[in-house]
Order: structure tokens, then C-alpha cells, then sequence
């Protein structure tokens, strides 16, 4: 039992490994796991998606496989990243000796098998006498004895360790710091924007647009209601763009009330036309005060687009994208801009 599990793994990775290399996917840990779970053919659901996101991109960004790392494998509680690192290398240390010595043993096991056998043709072909061959049997019997004890506690050393891994994974993406998510809105935070824009570029040269999205006033509503509605605001909002992105729109807070979103496949007219119905969906955005019985509702947000250009650099696009939101902010805020692709 415990060899075919060993030799089902390693066909799963046998499968996994060379779609990696295909689609150019970093060789992380949690980039592994995903593969792995995915030749495994084990979550129809986890396939599907990254399947989609595949054959959209060609490749999968390292933000959408934390994505389907955390729904479909990991989880949100805490573990520190050291603890979590030397945890995975003392269990696979642990593992990989437990497997050469198993290993070990069965040829070993093997051989005295074949030694034996040979022996009992010889006696039988001799006309030995019984003491004789009973005591060919319990020697093979106390061979068997000790191969089974010691495979016995070789699967319980993999039993050990996929409990090992399973709490891990209950554990793995809890280090704020390793994470690719703003814990406060949810959405993909800075790091991730970099990550994923780099790898659309390398893979989709031409018609990437950014926006940049800075909510309206967002200073006064924290002076005037608190920071703790000031937090729901940008809940808020930022849920409301997460719901208005499209065709394989992402949704990124840069810091602050400012948000950026990456609209691939598309050129200026159709980003800034994505742009407007995200600032007009902002504007219907509505917030309880439960405390004073009241309601915020005069929410809104200023937009500002860009499009690559050839040679560009991501410092360059993101300071074009800046001053249309600037532009749109002095213009009287709430619009985006360029006026017309």
C-alpha cells in the first residue's frame, strides 16, 4: 500500500512538472500544490477555474493561483513563516528517510525471498526431512515478521505526515507579510499588481490599460464620521469594483483610499468606457451609520486611464495613469479621464 501511494505521487508529479515548465509557472511551494492538486484530478472545480485562467493568459498570474490557493487548498490561520518553512523541511526530511529505509528493507526483503525460495526447490528436489523444512519456514516467517513491522510503521509515518500537511495547509497563507491580499478590502494589494502585470506583459505585449481609482474626499468622511466608517467605505467600494470587473478585470488596492485595476486585451477607449461604469456603480455605493442613525451616501470616485505603449516602463504607465486621476481630480473630481479615448 504504502509503495503505490509513493508511486501515485510520483506520477502526479511527473504530470505536473512539465505543464509548469509549459506555461512558465514559478517552481514555489504553493505553485506545486496547486499542479499537483490539479493532475490529481481530485477538485472539478479548482480545474475548471484554472483552466479558464489559463487559456486566457496562457499562463496562470501569480495572483490568481494565490487566489485558487486560498479557496481550494489553503486557509486563513495564523502560523509563522520560519515555523511554517521548518515545519515542511523537518516533515519532508522525516519522510524521504523513512522512504530510503523502507526501500531498503523491501529489497532486502526481496532478496532473502529469492535466497529461501531457492533453498526449498533444493530440499524438495533432495528428499529433506521435515525438521528441515520447518525450520526454512520460520526463518521465513521471522523475515516476513520484521518486513511487515517495519512497513507498518512506514505508513504510519505517512499517515503522520499527511496529517502534517494537512494542518499546514489549514495554516499556510496566514503571514500577512507572504500574502498577496489587502486584509482590510480583500482585494489584491501592491506586490500582487506588480506580479501580475509583468507576467500579462511578457505574455500579451500590446493592448494593456490601467486605471487608477482614488475615492472623492475620502479625508473628510474619516473627519467627519470616524476611521471605523471610513473603513466600511472602502469596503464598500471596493467590493463594488471587484463586482464591476469584467472580462478578466482585476482589482488591486495600491495604499490609501487608491485603488488600481488592470484591463487586459483592450485599448483606451474600452478601458476608459469599463472605467465610467465603475464610477458610475460607486456612485449608488451607500454606508449605515448605525450609531448616529444616519447614512453615507455621497460617495464617489475619480478615475484616471492609461494604456502601454511599446517600451514603456510600469513606473511610466502608472505616472500617465496618475495624471489623468490628478486631472480628473482638479477637473472636480467624480469623472475619468482622458475625456476620449
Amino acid at each position: 500500500m504504502a509503495l503505490s501511494l509513493l508511486q501515485q505521487a510520483a506520477q502526479y508529479l511527473k504530470k505536473a512538472l512539465p505543464l509548469m515548465l509549459k506555461y512558465q509557472i514559478p517552481t514555489t511551494p504553493t505553485n506545486y500544490a496547486l499542479w499537483y492538486t490539479y493532475v490529481s484530478e481530485q477538485n472539478d472545480q479548482l480545474n475548471g477555474q484554472l483552466d479558464a485562467i489559463v487559456n486566457q493568459y496562457q499562463t496562470c498570474p501569480p495572483s490568481a493561483a494565490e487566489a485558487l490557493y486560498r479557496e481550494h487548498i489553503g486557509s486563513q490561520q495564523e502560523l509563522d513563516t520560519r515555523q511554517l518553512r521548518q515545519s515542511m523541511e523537518a516533515m519532508a526530511t522525516e519522510l524521504s528517510q523513512s522512504i530510503r529505509d523502507t526501500s531498503s528493507d523491501t529489497s532486502a526483503f526481496r532478496a532473502k525471498l529469492d535466497k529461501n525460495f531457492g533453498k526449498l526447490n533444493q530440499l524438495e528436489q533432495e528428499a529433506t526431512s521435515l525438521d528441515q523444512v520447518m525450520d526454512m519456514v520460520r526463518l521465513l516467517v521471522k523475515d516476513s515478521d520484521d518486513i511487515l513491522h517495519r512497513t507498518d510503521y512506514f505508513q504510519q509515518q505517512l499517515d503522520k505526515a499527511q496529517q502534517e500537511i494537512v494542518t499546514l495547509q489549514h495554516k499556510l497563507l496566514a503571514a500577512e507579510k507572504d500574502v498577496m491580499f489587502d486584509a482590510l478590502t480583500g482585494c489584491h494589494n501592491r506586490r500582487a499588481f506588480d506580479l501580475d502585470f509583468k507576467t500579462l506583459l511578457r505574455d500579451t505585449p500590446k493592448g494593456i490599460c490601467v486605471v487608477m481609482c482614488d475615492i472623492d474626499h475620502f479625508k473628510r468622511i474619516n473627519d467627519t464620521y470616524g476611521h471605523v466608517l471610513g473603513d466600511q467605505v472602502l469596503k464598500a467600494v471596493a467590493n463594488r469594483l471587484k463586482e464591476g470587473c469584467r472580462d478578466s478585470m482585476k482589482v488591486y488596492r495600491f495604499g490609501g483610499e487608491e485603488f488600481a485595476i488592470i484591463v487586459p486585451s483592450s485599448q483606451l477607449q474600452v478601458a476608459r468606457h469599463q472605467a465610467e461604469s465603475l464610477r458610475r456603480s460607486i456612485e449608488k455605493v451607500t454606508v449605515k451609520d448605525r450609531r448616529k442613525n444616519s447614512t453615507i451616501s455621497n460617495i464617489s470616485a475619480s478615475f484616471g486611464v492609461a494604456e502601454w505603449q511599446m517600451k514603456d516602463s510600469l513606473a511610466k504607465l502608472l505616472e500617465r495613469a496618475d495624471a489623468q486621476l490628478y486631472e480628473a481630480k482638479r477637473l472636480g473630481r467624480n469623472r475619468v479621464m482622458p475625456i476620449s479615448g
